[in-house]
């Protein structure tokens, strides 16, 4: 296959499933943000498409960004200057919700106020670490069992990382940071025997900071017995489990539900989850689990076939990511992990969430690109061996019927 043939190619060709799974999301998170929101919009904001107006947006700008990035090749992210230029981009923004840029919402510094735009840093330190600690792993990845070079650099800063997002403070972005880290180093090769270390050493930490304050350890109380605060600290679970437990099989339907009412706090956002099972019951929950599944599994399969080390890094970090993040939002709606504001993905209000959510999915495309040309060589290179061997027999019958 000649150069231009092989550019065409990738150029010309994306992971459907994946690309039709996300729009999917995308589509019907738009939908269901309306149906949570509406009520809410009305009494705060006196427009019922307020919250409706703002993601569609966002998801048009977040589209537009993953189909640019999807047309870039993934190898511009193995440019040293370039990967710790948006590593450094991404944690300078954790500083400055510290600064007079910073919005401070119930309690917590984790926004960049840009005029009527509203950032959420932690949203891109989760992208851009996972390309960072790709690229580093796959330069070192000759010297991955060491544990001076493959193993220790690649904690320092991930834990730099989780620091700042401590300051916000923001426990559930720096859960999620420490597991990309080790799952990515198990993937990479790294020593399991070191990571099951760093795993124990870890353990007493996180059980100190969820203990250590007073907010995180009462959401830790509520999850054991939701019931016994309902109209407390357990209110917004207890209302969450109502949702679900009123949906049934099918739902009351788009629209008419009643935990939007103002019952259920959160409801367009983290909780995003129990109106869909709400109003479209087991069986909405269902699709909307399969969907992310299609999208998580083909982000593995998009990582087993790609063409080098970097580009399966990258690939099996960001499903990874989007997994966390679908089972952590589920999990919590349904009562089964303690209180965490994570979103659900393409689907929950938020700009920062989608438009990088997006622009991974992006990331991902333009693997696949790769991939899918790496798979169409090997196809066409098999079929060469077999044309040879067949040319070679048909030989080998000719010789034997000239000598007979």
């Amino acid at each position: 296959m000649n150069d231009t043939a092989t550019t065409t190619e990738e150029r010309g060709h994306i992971d459907r499933p994946l690309f039709v799974a996300v729009m999917l999301l995308v589509a019907f998170g738009i939908v269901m943000v309306y149906s949570a929101s509406a009520v809410m919009a009305t009494h705060h904001m006196d427009n019922s498409t307020y919250f409706l107006g703002r993601q569609v947006v966002y998801a048009i700008i977040g589209i537009v960004i993953m189909m640019i990035v999807s047309r870039i090749d993934y190898h511009i992210f193995q440019n040293s200057a370039v990967v710790w230029a948006i590593l450094g981009i991404s944690f300078a923004g954790l500083l400055l919700c510290h600064t007079p840029l910073g919005a401070t919402i119930n309690g917590a510094s984790r926004w960049i106020r840009l005029g009527p735009i509203t950032v959420q840093p932690a949203e891109a330190v989760k992208v851009t670490l996972i390309i960072w600690l790709s690229y580093s792993l796959a330069k070192k990845s000759s010297r991955i069992k060491s544990f001076s070079i493959g193993f220790l650099p690649h904690l320092l800063v991930p834990g730099v990382l989780m620091f700042a997002c401590m300051l916000q403070p923001d426990f559930g972005t720096t859960v999620v940071i420490a597991l990309l880290t080790f799952s990515l180093l198990f993937i990479a090769g790294a020593k399991v025997g070191y990571i099951m270390v760093a795993g124990i050493v870890a353990a007493p930490i996180t059980y100190l900071l969820a203990t250590g304050s007073e907010y995180r350890f009462r959401r830790l109380l509520t999850f054991l017995d939701p019931l016994a605060t309902r109209y407390g600290d357990g209110y917004q679970l207890t209302q969450s489990l109502f949702g679900f437990g009123s949906g049934g099989l099918t739902g009351v339907g788009i629209g008419d539900g009643l935990q939007k009412f103002l019952f259920l706090p959160e409801a367009h956002n983290d909780f995003i989850s129990s109106i869909i099972a709400e109003e479209l019951g087991v069986i909405g929950i269902w699709m909307t689990m399969l969907l992310c599944a299609v999208v998580v599994g083909r982000g593995i399969l998009i990582g087993f076939r790609a063409r080098d080390e970097f580009g399966s890094f990258i690939a099996s970090g960001l499903s990874i990511l989007l997994g966390i993040q679908v089972l952590a939002n589920m999990g919590v709606a349904m009562g089964l992990l303690p209180t965490k504001g994570l979103n659900l993905p393409f689907v929950s209000f938020g700009g920062s969430a989608l438009v990088f959510s997006l622009a991974a999915i992006g990331v991902l495309l333009s693997i696949s690109r790769g991939g899918r040309v790496r798979q169409s060589q090997e196809m066409e290179t098999s079929q060469s061996n077999w044309s040879s061997k067949g040319n070679v027999r048909k030989a080998d019958r000719v010789g034997s019927e000239g000598v007979v």
